[in-house]
């Protein structure tokens, strides 16, 4: 009963969090600047602490380093689908205050989707254990998948679901404001509704890789789902913070590919020996630390094209 409340209470706090964010801090759309964006990234951080902090003296100290370790695998992991998000406002050459809307409509459907995928995997680990094999080989896959994909480019043109919307249901030519929907004089999707669909469907593609990550670190469905829910709903502040710089972690997928090799490597060898959550927190933050501080050390090189 306890562990019900817990639940409801917290999506409430989610459902207020949100309704301030869109109802009352940008009820009109504009584009966020680097000062706001840095001040909403830091204050959902704090609220992930706090958070961290009440877990604490509600479940001990187990419970509360397992929160922080997964809220700093995804948040991590975030950042890096960043630049996902990034280019993709660049392929539709989004507006500034469009991009926040988008954004914002794209974490409902997020925390939508990883509501479901984990309640589904924490259930079938328990049903059928061997599957957390299968997630850790999933794991290691797509870590080292990540070492290559430097320089990766999106095709949008290529989505399947987008293949068949379009299909179905007729796009205006231009945007129509902060629209997602118009009728002329029937009801046409705009090409915003668009960038929300290959928002959405990308996302989907991220829960395949961070959910399992989690999943690696406790089965505790409510602990889960808190540390992707504070990752995901910092998500949007942090790239208005971070999209100008994005470029300076050049070495970032590096270390993220070495945390999702590692906690895939906890998995499968987690019938032999269990690593402890502290242990695998600190490698965590020491692998991502690095590679950040080696991009701050080593800055990219950019080509000068030679004038003619």
């Amino acid at each position: 009963m306890n562990q019900l409340i817990f639940w409801i209470l917290f999506n409430l706090f989610v459902l207020l969090m949100l309704g301030l964010d869109l109802g009352v801090f940008h009820r009109r759309a504009h584009a966020v600047k680097f000062r706001e964006a840095v001040g909403w990234s830091l204050m959902w951080i704090a609220l992930a602490a706090g958070f961290a902090v009440l877990v604490y003296f509600w479940h001990g100290r187990t419970a509360s380093l397992e929160f922080i370790t997964g809220y700093v695998i995804e948040l991590s992991l975030s950042v890096d689908n960043l630049f996902v998000f990034l280019m993709i406002f660049r392929y539709f050459r989004v507006a500034g205050p469009n991009q926040h809307q988008v954004l914002f409509w794209g974490i409902i459907g997020a925390l939508i989707m990883r509501g479901i995928f984990i309640l589904a995997g924490v259930g079938l680990i328990r049903r059928f254990h061997w599957i957390i094999y299968g997630f850790g080989a999933l794991l290691v896959y797509s870590g080292l998948k990540l070492i290559r994909s430097e320089g990766a480019e999106v095709h949008p043109e290529k989505n399947p679901v987008l293949r068949i919307f379009r299909r179905w249901v007729p796009v205006t030519k231009d945007y129509v404001g902060g629209k997602f929907f118009v009728r002329q004089p029937g009801l046409f999707a705009t090409p915003l509704f668009i960038v929300l669909l290959v928002v959405e469907t990308t996302d989907v593609l991220f829960a395949v890789d961070s959910i399992p990550a989690v999943l690696a670190i406790t089965l505790n469905a409510f602990i889960v789902y808190t540390s992707n829910v504070f990752a995901i709903l910092g998500l949007r502040s942090m790239y208005f913070a971070l999209a100008g710089m994005m470029e300076i972690f050049h070495y970032l997928h590096y270390g993220l590919s070495v945390v999702l090799i590692f906690i895939g490597a906890k998995m499968l060898l987690s019938h032999y020996y269990t690593i402890p959550t502290e242990i695998a927190l600190a490698v965590v933050a020491g692998v991502l630390a690095m590679s950040v501080l080696a991009s701050l050390l080593f800055p990219r090189r950019r080509t000068v094209a030679s004038a003619e």
